[in-house]
Parts: C-alpha cells; structure tokens; sequence
C-alpha cells in the first residue's frame, strides 16, 4: 500500500498537472475531501429517485448507443450494468504500462467524482483503493477510438473478473483483490455506463505524455543553449531588444533562459562576435522552441479543466423536484485529441532541430572539431552513429506527427457517425514524447563529448559545467569507441526524470 505518510492527493477540489502525474507516476496517495464525499452522495440519490419515479434515463434504465430505445425493468438494471463491462471490454494487444491504467483509474475518480454521475461513493472507493494499493488491472491497449473498451477492461476488477498487477505478479483479479483485504462489488444502476464513459482514458494518457513533452521542451532549452555555447555561436541572436520588438512571451523567455544559461561562460563571451550570424538551428532557438512551447501550454491549459471537469454522459442535474437525466457529448475527446495532435507536431519541430545541432557537432566543417568527435577517425566511427538513430527516430516522430483526430470511422450503427479518435492522439503523444527525450539525449552526449576538444583557456558556464561533471559520474569521455548505447539510455533517463532542469535551476534559478 502507497505510504500513507508520504506524498499525498486529495480530490474534491482543483488538481493541477503535477498533482496529477504525482498519484499516476509517483504513486502518491489518494484521498476523498469531505465535499467530494458529499457530492457524489447527493448525486447517487438522483438515480434512485429516478429509478422510483419510473423515469427513462439513458444508460441507466435503457440500452445503450443504438439501442438506448430499448428499455430495461428495474429488477435487471444491475445485470445491465454488469453486461456492459462484459461486452465492452474488447482492446487487444500488448497491456498499457502502469502508470498509463492508473492514470486513466485517477481520471474516473476525478470525473465521476464532479457529483454528476449517480454513483455510489463505495464504488469511487474502490477505485481509490485499487490506487493506494497498487493493483493494476490488466488493460489491453489497441482498439479504442477515445473511451469504452479500456475503460471496460480496468472497471470489470471491481467484479472479481480479467487479471491484475500486483507486486509485479500478474493475478486473477478475485486473487489480486483479496491479497489486500478487498472483496468484488456489484454495480448499482448507471455505474457500468459511468466507469467506462467521458474522456478518461485520453486524458489520463495524454496528461502523462504533456507532461514529459513540457519537461523535455525546457530541457531543450538547457541543451541548446550548451551546443550554441560549444559550437561558438553568438549570443546577439538572443539579445532582449531583439526579442522586444516581436511579442511573443515564449519566445522571448526562451532567449531568456538561454542568455542566463551562459551568462557567465567565457566561450560565449569570447565567441560574440565569432561569426556575424549562425545556422539557423543555432540563432533561432527562441523562435523555434518558443512557438512549440506556446503549443505545450495551450493544452496544459485545455488539459488541467478536462482533468477538473465531468466528462460523462448523462449527467444527472439536480432541480427542484427529482433531479433529471441530461443526455449530451461531455465524453467527445476533440478538445484532447486535437491539443495532442499539435503537441506532437510541435515537439517534433524541436527534435528536428535538435538533430540539426547534432550534426553540426559532428562535422568537421561546421565544428572545427575533429570529425564524429573522435581523433583517429576511420579507425573509430565515435558519434557518427547516434546522428542515424536521431534521424530514425525523427522519421518515426513525422510519422506520428500525422494528426489522429481528422479521421473519422462511425461506429455503433451510425448511432456514432462521427468519432473523435481522441484515444489515439493520446497513444501516438506518449511515443513522441519518449522519442524527443532520445533525440535530445543523443545531442547532448555530443554536446559532452566536444567539451574534450575546447580549448583550455575558454571554460563553460557554471550551469553547463555543473551539467558536464554530473554527466561525468557515469559517463566516460569517448577516447575511442565503446558501446554507447547504455550511456545514451542513462542520459535519456535524465532528461525524463528531470535531473538536468533541476542542476541547472539550481545554479541560475528557475528557467523560465
């Protein structure tokens, strides 16, 4: 069980991004406010009003999508429910990681936990326990268009079926539940439809793949500002009267972080005027990242009020009398799907001019260091390699750069004629969002290695410097050629994990 005296969330009221990947990621634990309590409670005893009144209610006495005409009695609302899973849970393929179904598991609690959605707080419960616990359903990945089948996979554990992590051991799911004490439920009215429907699984995908993509992006920023330092380029490209007079706010606190990074390296001071102009992938990194990063904060903005909103459908609106069932789209993806189709486009736009700096660190005529950064070339490749798997893995990102949201398949007998694809925006990010953490990696192992060929005379700054000696505590200068693929694994971990940010705030203060 998560340590209950650690790190802690508590949802009732707004949650942020970080607070978000802390519970997803970090494992934090997960605890209901009072109002949250009370707000789904209140909202519970709609359905049960309703369901005496003999109201007809999408979802919780009718079918469902094409055949919401069909009613269903009383006595059999509960195996509705059940049946629902049952039919629904139909994604295929290799399991989503953990913290990919804990995310989407967190996204329910939050939607459902708006007050809106008729369930019972035991059942909400479950699901915070499943979280402090750390069982994680077993999610097949592929076959979604933006909710219900994975949704589906993770909601039938509460009913003892499919299987489960637990401690790394993959369970029975009735096997998993009772090694920590909890028993299945049966679902009341409306819980099936509420626990597979909304925008939980793009979401909980999506906010997990922004949030590295905003990370790698001001990492950028501090391995950009390290190749223009150690390729001589010239700091007046990011001059303050320059970025001034085009207002752009991204762009210019980009020029910012880059000026403060080298503020006090002697290579940047002494290379001012070294050339009258760079190479645009030296000169317009403000320009560049700065519109990229725009994009990344356009849908952290989009993202943290879907993350605070109710996304069902129906939701239950209390009046006067008896509350009513409100059938709408709350549970179309387009917002997501379209703010992670342009992350990707964006992030991508700085993979490809990270590969661009790489290059130039690599070739002779443009560094003035010996070739692939190895003396006795020919004999040793050095870093002529790594620049291939850059332009790999950047053909790959342009492949899935190509937006999921403009296609459109109707499903459930045209009842769906028109499909957001949401699902596989959020898919497509992650890998995106992994793969410029890789390209940025392979720049700056460059980056550390051309440090070896500066003359001695001309020291980095103190931010650069910090960066190169942390890197040298598991990373050996290349003298000649060795295996490189574990270091360019344990720089990749770095930029993931924040390491790099946090040694350079730490010297210069807060990027911006």
């Amino acid at each position: 069980m998560a340590d209950q005296m650690g790190e802690k969330v508590i949802l009732g009221s707004t949650i942020t991004l970080d607070m978000f990947v802390s519970v997803a990621r970090n494992n934090a634990y997960v605890d209901f406010s009072t109002d949250y309590c009370e707000r789904v409670s209140k909202s519970c005893q709609l359905v049960n009003k309703g369901i005496e009144k003999e109201k007809v209610m999408y979802g919780v006495n009718t079918g469902f999508g094409a055949l919401s005409t069909q009613l269903i009695s009383s006595d059999q609302t509960k195996l509705l429910q059940k049946n629902i899973l049952l039919s629904h849970a139909t994604s295929v393929g290799e399991p989503l990681e953990e913290e990919c179904v804990r995310a989407i598991m967190l996204m329910v609690l939050q939607n459902l936990g708006q007050g809106y959605s008729g369930v019972r707080l035991e059942t909400l419960e479950m699901y915070r326990q499943l979280l402090n616990h750390r069982i994680t359903p077993y999610v097949p990945r592929e076959g979604s268009v933006g909710y219900l089948s994975v949704e589906a996979h993770i909601a039938l554990v509460l009913l003892g079926e499919g299987k489960v992590y637990l401690d790394g051991e993959l369970l029975p799911s009735s096997e998993g539940l009772s090694n920590v004490g909890l028993e299945p439920l049966k679902l009341a009215a409306k819980e099936g439809l509420a626990l597979i429907n909304g925008t939980t699984s793009p979401t909980g995908i999506g906010a997990l793949a922004l949030y590295d993509m905003l990370r790698a992006a001001k990492t950028a920023d501090i391995i950009g500002a390290m190749s223009l330092e150690v390729l001589r380029g010239t700091l007046r490209a990011y001059d303050d009267r320059l970025m001034s007079v085009r207002l752009h706010e991204d762009q210019r606190n980009t020029a910012a972080n880059v000026r403060n990074i080298l503020s006090d390296s002697m290579i940047a001071k002494q290379s001012i005027d070294y050339r009258l102009q760079d190479a645009l992938s030296l000169r317009a990194i403000p320009q560049l990242h700065g519109a990229a990063k725009k994009t990344l904060l356009d849908a952290l903005r989009t993202f943290e009020i879907e993350v605070n909103s109710c996304c069902d459908n129906p939701i239950l609106w209390p009046d006067e009398i008896d509350g009513g069932a409100l059938s709408g789209s709350n549970c179309d993806s387009s917002y997501l799907g379209i703010e992670l189709d342009s992350v990707c486009i964006a992030v991508t736009a700085i993979a490809k001019m990270s590969e661009r700096r790489n290059n130039r660190l690599i070739h002779n005529q443009h560094s003035n260091y010996p070739y692939f950064l190895i003396q006795r070339a020919g004999l040793n490749s050095g870093l002529m390699i790594p620049q291939y798997t850059q332009a790999g893995l950047l053909n790959d990102m342009r492949m899935l750069s190509h937006p999921a949201t403009i296609d459109s398949i109707p499903t459930c007998a045209d009842q769906e004629d028109y499909v957001a694809m949401g699902y596989n925006s959020a898919k497509k990010a992650r890998e995106v969002a992994n793969k410029l953490e890789y390209i940025l990696a392979i720049e700056l192992l460059s980056v550390y290695t051309a440090h070896q060929f500066v003359e001695d005379n001309l020291s980095p700054g103190s931010a650069s410097n910090a960066v190169i000696e942390f890197m040298a505590q598991s990373i050996p200068v290349m003298e000649e050629d060795m295996y490189l693929y574990p270091f360019i694994e344990k720089i990749q971990d770095m930029i993931h994990s924040g390491e790099i940010i946090q040694i350079v705030e730490t010297k210069i203060g807060k990027l911006l």
